[in-house]
This record gives structure tokens, sequence and C-alpha cells, in this order.
């Protein structure tokens, strides 16, 4: 029987070489300066011209850091190679017409030159690294996810989250088929955040803050914890930009409160 409102459903759970040839260099990325990488972020037309990189394209940087970066979107998306999570940025004007792409919590995460040079920011390079252009590269969009496929990737986030903790953390969800693909993703986001929680000197308390995960929908991203529940809110119009990063996360686990 219907009813006339959107059915939610609940489930509980559980190269460094390769860059290189990409590019076409000879030595190792490390050992090029910002003017070489320049010059491979804009390549030369046969009128002398410069193009701009592709809207979806592959980066290098110069500590060999491999990153997508999708420019297709209303906002630009990041993705690291060997990481689960797309980051939804935030564009900022700069001096000398640059952009300055920022996280969820306000920390710049890249910066580009209006000629098309790229620095990406790292918390072991806070001073930045230069970025070559590897070619193009595939949309970070999300597709659309059913109840099954939902129910998977909590799954796999509890696991991943169960793991790094050492005890049981499950996920949950309330999703409607608007939300569910962004649910998935935020639910993958938060079982990494956990991971960098775990990997801290004070994991253990923070981990101890909460033993589940509610994934639900609403009008804007936010995160909260309380009574022992990890209270993540998308907001499936946004994009990816409507759920928290795993900075975000981090920061509330840190904060003991909501963000």
């Amino acid at each position: 029987m219907t009813t006339g409102e959107p059915s939610a459903f609940s489930k509980a759970v559980c190269a460094a070489l390769l860059f290189a040839a990409a590019l076409g260099f000879g030595a190792p990325a490390a050992a090029q300066g910002p003017d070489t990488l320049r010059e491979n972020l804009l390549r030369k037309r046969g009128d002398g011209r410069s193009f701009a990189a592709p809207p979806v394209a592959r980066y290098v940087s110069e500590d060999g850091d491999i990153f997508v970066l999708d420019r297709s979107q209303p906002k630009p998306l990041l993705k690291f190679d060997g990481s689960p999570e797309v980051w939804a940025l935030q564009q900022q004007p700069a001096p000398r017409g640059d952009t300055i792409y920022k996280n969820d919590l306000g920390q710049p995460m890249l910066r580009a030159t209006r000629l098309g040079g790229v620095t990406l920011f790292t918390p072991g390079r806070p001073g930045g690294s230069a970025a070559a252009l590897a070619g193009a590269g595939a949309t970070l969009k999300l597709g659309v996810m059913g109840p099954q496929a939902l129910a998977e990737r909590l799954l796999q986030a509890s696991i991943r989250a169960s793991r790094a903790a050492r005890r049981g953390i499950t996920f949950e969800a309330e999703a409607t088929p608007a939300s569910s693909a962004l649910i998935a993703d935020a639910a993958i986001v938060t079982s990494v955040a956990v991971v960098r929680m775990s990997e801290r000197r004070d994991g253990r308390a923070l981990l101890g803050r909460f033993q589940k995960v509610l994934l639900v929908e609403g009008r804007r991203a936010a995160a909260i914890i309380d009574k022992g529940v990890m209270r993540i809110t998308v907001a499936p119009a946004q994009g990816q930009a409507g759920r928290p990063s795993s900075d975000r996360i981090v920061a509330v686990a840190v904060a003991g409160g909501s963000r």
C-alpha cells in the first residue's frame, strides 16, 4: 500500500612509478621544478596559444600525489587515488586572478592560477606543491543507487569503521530514492573519518563518544554526536557538497558536539 510519502528504508550492519610515465618525464616528479610542472599543465597548440586543462583532469603533484579534479559540476570535486572520499570544494577568488579551492571547513586544498597552474595543499605540505596535468579523468558525479546497493555500502562502511575502532560500529540509514546515493557516499566518508580518528593519539577517546552512525536526509549537511550516536545529515539537492567531509566529521568528534 502506498501512502503518497517517499518510502524510507533502513539497513543496519555492519604508481608512484606510473605517474612519471603518464607525464612523459624522464625523472621522478619530485625532481621537477614548478616551472617544468607548469609547462606540462599548459600544453601549447600549433598556433602558439595555450589551452586550459579538460573539465575533468588528472594531476600529479611534486610529492607524487595523484588526484582527479572535476570542474564540470556546480561544485568542483576532488578525489585522490587510493582514497574513497570525494571532496566537494568551495571556490574563492585570490590575488592576480587566481582561485582558491577550500574544503567545508574553509581550509585551502588547491590553488589554480589564471594561466592554468595548480598547487596542492596537504597536511604534509601546507605551503603547497605544484601539480602537473596527467590527462583527462572520469567524472566524480554520483549515480543512481537502489536499496540493495545502499545496504551493501552501509555494510562496507560498518566493517571499515569497526576494524579501525576494534569494536562494532553499526551504520543505519533513513533514505529515499533521491537521497540513497548521497547517503551511501556519506557512509563511506564517515568510515574514512573513523579510520582517521583511530590513527590519532586521542583516537580512543574520540571513538568512545559514539557507538552508532545514523544517516538521514535534511535541508543541509550536518554532523552531530548525541547520546552515543553520530548523526550525519545530507542534503541531496546539493550533490556531494550536501554531506560533511571526513575533516568536518573528525572536527565534530574532537569538539564533542556538532558542526
